[in-house]
């Protein structure tokens, strides 16, 4: 979750932290801090909340230095504060972490029993605490930081900072991504490429259990089994990792209006031009190898995956599995032969959703990932890679992620059928030319969403707020709630529409608005049926559907919104939009933070 950065430069180091912990700030924005090394002298600069408020401490209390770390915090052990802000320092030793320390509770019982006393409430200082201890014992900083290393259990990715030492870092992996990034006479690690991008092209990706040892011209890389380790150096485009708001107020509205443009490069990549092939990468998948599908992801991706369970099941006739990630491998399920795992992640680094891939290793026949950084935890320890192509997604909620996940992941669907005979050649061919068209149908509904922000402002007027759906538009239904929770800290629930009567209606009343997804499908009756009884009971009824739909259930509805018409596989990527602006909206009525809502961080890489 956390965000940190490292730095041995030819230059003043403190402006070139804070501007990749910037770009790192999605990572966390309870604290920030730096920490530098100037002419052998180690001192450190923290400030809570959000980087501004660091930055305008070093206006007012500059910190020089060459060699430096910088942390952004999402905090996890300990309230937001500057004491328990990175990094923390314990007398010649400074350090910044991101994850968790599992056992750090034992190891402050045997630090204590040594007569060290602790400052913060972190599992942190444990960390910088136990490296002084060996320095004091005699030992080197790089042997105490391998001391010290030794005895964390959990997740970590971890940067060492020395006083009398202006030109070295020693950083770990451990569950937490972490890369190194090459200069020339200067040398950088940073969480990701992002962070990284400014200052150079060439990145290392650490492995897990990694360590190593840099200097400004020197890189020495040990595994978890203390063998020299050979890390390839790859090449990153730094377009693609560029991070502005190109004129929009945030970097949320930003992300929803790329989305047609992404969704047309990622049908592109995947859609061979003129043709009815779809190319997938090394090999791809032959779907009638495989008897089930497993899916497993958290969050937003989790919807994505339950829409996808819709297509696999009823195009390709292909039993499919869908688990949150948090909770997969506690459950110790089964995993048959001939069973394809598949995980969904924007960031590719989530802790939950790495630990039920590692869980599968060895189980499914095959370990698919769909991700939008290719270079990640998920991505590299996958047989095969999906990118979604969504480009950087700086806004916590996700927005185009979500469509370009939605996008593949349907392209999955129409490949297993073709695979598995379960589709005719001309029924394809419709598919794939409605696909090759929701591009052009999104940016029309994009350019008529007018009544979406008026809808979003009477929404932002209520505390509780409920989500409805049949069929494909369920998934969409919770993910609605989700976007709204997130951004605009209004309670509100998604429900499959024949669950109403199940208990939810008792929540309907007059002042409980009722978002119902219903386009002119197969199931709009039966939808309509149970938007009628919330309507009976006094409930604020929002309507997404089509021109058809609204003409024909739209009367004495709080508001309409249409949408333009499309297939009916294809709704659930469409009605996106109206769950993301409704959110959007609402929050931007409200006053909130919509990019940084509170609490909440855009990579999760903790348990």
């Amino acid at each position: 979750m956390c965000g940190i950065v490292g730095v041995l430069g030819t230059h003043e180091v403190a402006p070139i932290l804070v501007e990749a912990l910037k770009r790192l700030e999605y990572r966390g924005y309870d604290s920030a801090g730096i920490a530098t090394v100037n002419t052998g002298v180690l001192d450190r600069r923290r400030a809570l909340g959000k980087l501004v408020n660091l930055s305008d401490e070093l206006v007012h209390n500059p910190l020089a230095g060459k060699s430096g770390i910088g942390h952004t915090r999402w905090a996890t052990h300990g309230a937001p504060s500057v004491a328990n802000a990175h990094p923390h320092r314990a007398g010649r030793v400074a350090v910044v972490h991101n994850g968790i320390i599992e056992n750090f509770r034992d190891l402050r019982a045997e630090l204590a029993d040594l007569g060290i006393q602790f400052q913060t409430e972190t599992d942190t200082e444990t960390v910088a605490l136990l490296t002084q201890h060996f320095l004091e014992t005699g030992s080197t900083p790089v042997q105490a930081a391998n001391q010290a290393l030794d005895k964390l259990e959990g997740a970590f990715a971890l940067a060492f900072l020395f006083e009398g030492e202006d030109d070295l870092l020693v950083v770990a992996r451990k569950g937490s991504p972490l890369a190194i990034g090459h200069g020339k006479g200067e040398m950088y690690v940073g969480s990701d490429a992002i962070a990284l991008a400014p200052l150079t092209s060439e990145i290392t990706y650490l492995e897990e259990g990694d360590r190593a040892v840099l200097t400004r011209t020197s890189v020495e890389i040990r595994d978890a089994n203390g063998s020299l380790a050979n890390r390839a150096k790859k090449s990153i485009q730094i377009g693609s990792t560029q991070i502005d708001k190109g004129g929009h107020k945030h970097f949320m509205a930003k992300e929803i209006e790329e989305q047609p443009i992404v969704l047309a490069q990622a049908i592109q990549h995947y859609l061979q031009a003129g043709t009815e092939t779809i190319a997938l990468p090394d090999g791809g998948i032959d779907f009638a190898d495989y008897d089930r599908v497993t899916m497993v992801a958290c969050g937003t991706a989790y919807y994505a995956c339950l829409t996808a369970k819709y297509w696999l099941e009823q195009l390709a006739g292909l039993p499919v599995e869908v688990d949150v990630a948090s909770e997969f491998r506690y459950r110790e399920p089964p995993i048959p032969a001939r069973t394809l795992a598949i995980f969904v992640s924007q960031s590719g680094e989530t802790a939950d959703t790495l630990a039920a891939l590692r869980y599968c290793a060895g189980k499914a026949d095959k370990i698919v990932s769909v991700v939008n950084v290719p270079e990640s935890s998920i991505a590299r320890e996958s047989d095969l890679v999906l990118p979604i192509l969504a480009g950087v997604e700086v806004g916590v909620a996700s927005t185009k992620a979500f469509t370009c996940q939605l996008v593949v992941l349907y392209i999955l669907a129409l490949k297993a059928a073709r695979d598995r005979k379960a589709i005719a050649p001309t029924a394809l061919s419709d598919h794939l030319s409605a696909l090759r068209g929701l591009p052009a149908t999104f940016g029309a509904a994009l350019d008529a969403s007018a009544p979406m922000k008026r809808a979003a402002r009477r929404i932002a007027e209520a505390r509780d707020v409920l989500f409805l759906g049949r069929g494909r538009m369920f998934p969409l239904a919770l993910e609605g709630a989700l976007k709204l929770k997130e951004i605009s800290y209004i309670h509100a629930e998604g429900y499959a529409s024949g669950e109403l009567k199940h208990g939810p209606i008792a929540l309907i009343d007059k002042h409980v608005p009722v978002v119902v997804m219903a386009p002119r499908d197969a199931l709009f009756d039966k939808t309509v049926s149970n938007m009628q009884e919330v309507m009976a009971r006094k409930g604020k009824v929002v309507l997404i559907s089509d021109a058809a739909g609204i003409k024909e259930a739209g009367d004495g509805v709080f508001a309409s919104i249409q949408m333009p018409e499309i297939s009916e596989a294809l709704t659930p990527i469409l009605y996106a939009l109206p769950a993301q602006l409704l959110a959007y909206h609402a929050a931007v009525a409200k006053g909130t933070d919509v990019d940084q809502p509170r609490n909440l961080a855009k990579s999760v890489t903790v348990e």
